[in-house]
């Protein structure tokens, strides 16, 4: 057997085991919001025990917490240490959206079926914990490496944006790695993400009674016009389009709205949710201005409406960097061996944590287990899952990896 033949066998010898361990990380909520989610990286480092991993704890600072809007933050660290030599990090994360409706499945159950593992975080990405984790005990039974390093960094803070998560640990200096490898899908290795502006815009009228709505000034009426104003910029956004493939151009989305008070009082207040997604290419600086005119614009139009914009998150993008080339070269390698098809190198539309490395100077890409889309996965839907085999396999790719990478 060639040591990559020796490292396939060991994960399959112990794939049941690795299922058995997403299944335990899957059953403990992790719902952001609220952002409780201290016991579930509390319950990651006693299953990581078990395995003689001991796992650094680092707690975010209470009231850093709850200024941030979440409940309880403890982002984990497990270094391994083998010689000299670059350190090669990898990162999931445990936060996951809410569950939602329509499920069939118990949203935390970790139930098996038709060879898919089901439940809330199963794709997106828990499931990389079992990945990295088991990918990690592979390297250190089967090819015993005497140089370089591996960390695994699990953070709590991917929905809100990673400020406490990956970012909180690289601002306080207690990681800097060399490479570093972000959770994915199996199918392809991320090299570049679009960025994303989320912001908060409040329309404010004058309440008054229905039966004299001229005495009121319609909130509602001057956030219809701000949508319309802001669904506009979708069609112009076409017309922008990037040069990194797997990204199309940028786009606009308002996921929530709330104002009023009852069906017979004129609203006096309505607050809008708008997501922005930008791509490589775009200025984060000049994409904010242009979206807060247009808002502007729109409001002026009706006299007595004025509105609030507040900022939520700036993500920016993650941009192609030549550094990240030997994680590339390695992932499409034994990616195509495992897989039995080519790994495209390609950018994503979402926005994630490797942003947050990036802009630290650490080259890094997406990678790991899951299908070919987000859509598949049903990540942020009901009935999220994970097909079982392709854990397996890309489980298989990152030993491989690693094991080129510190060789």
């Amino acid at each position: 057997m060639t040591d990559y033949q020796k490292l396939d066998a060991w994960i399959d010898a112990h794939f049941d085991d690795e299922v058995q361990f997403l299944q335990q990380l899957v059953r403990v909520p992790t719902d952001t919001p609220p952002g409780n989610n201290a016991p579930h990286a509390e319950r990651t480092a006693e299953l990581l025990q078990t395995f003689g991993f001991e796992a650094e704890k680092h707690p975010v600072p209470a009231q850093e917490v709850k200024d941030y809007g979440l409940e309880s933050l403890t982002n984990l660290i497990v270094r391994r240490k083998y010689g000299e030599g670059r350190v090669v990090a990898l990162n999931a994360h445990g936060d996951v959206v809410p569950p939602g409706e329509g499920w069939t499945h118990d949203p935390y159950g970790g139930e098996i079926e038709n060879g898919s593992l089901y439940g809330r975080a199963a794709a997106v990405s828990k499931s990389d914990f079992a990945t990295f984790t088991f990918a990690l005990r592979a390297l250190e039974a089967v090819a015993k490496p005497t140089k370089g390093g591996v960390e695994l960094h699990f953070t709590y803070d991917e929905e809100f944006g990673g400020i406490l998560g990956p970012g909180w640990l690289l601002k306080n200096g207690l990681t800097k790695p060399d490479l570093m490898i972000a959770a994915g899908f199996s199918y392809e290795v991320v090299t570049a993400h679009n960025g994303c502006l989320q912001m908060e815009v409040t329309v404010h009228g004058k309440m008054a009674h229905a039966a004299v709505p001229t005495t009121g000034v319609d909130a509602l009426q001057g956030a219809v016009n701000v949508l319309n104003a802001l669904y506009a910029q979708n069609t112009l956004y076409q017309e922008v389009t990037s040069k990194v493939q797997g990204i199309t151009h940028p786009y606009l989305n308002v996921g929530r709205i709330e104002g009023g008070t009852n069906t017979n009082v004129v609203p006096g207040k309505v607050v809008l949710k708008l997501d922005r997604r930008m791509i490589p290419e775009e200025n984060p600086v000049e994409v904010e201005a242009n979206i807060r005119q247009v808002i502007a614009d729109a409001a002026a139009i009706l006299p007595g409406i004025t509105v609030e914009i507040k900022r939520l998150l700036l993500a920016n993008s993650m941009k192609p960097n030549a550094g990240n080339k030997p994680l590339v070269d390695a992932i499409q390698k034994h990616g195509e061996e495992v897989f039995g098809e080519p790994i495209k190198a390609m950018g994503t539309p979402l926005y994630t944590d490797v942003r947050l490395y990036g802009e630290a100077g650490i080259p890094g890409v997406i990678y790991g287990a899951g299908p070919r889309t987000v859509f598949e996965s049903h990540a942020k839907r009901n009935d999220e899952r994970l097909h079982l085999e392709d854990l397996r396999r890309a489980t298989k790719v990152i030993a491989r990896t690693l094991s080129d990478l510190l060789s």
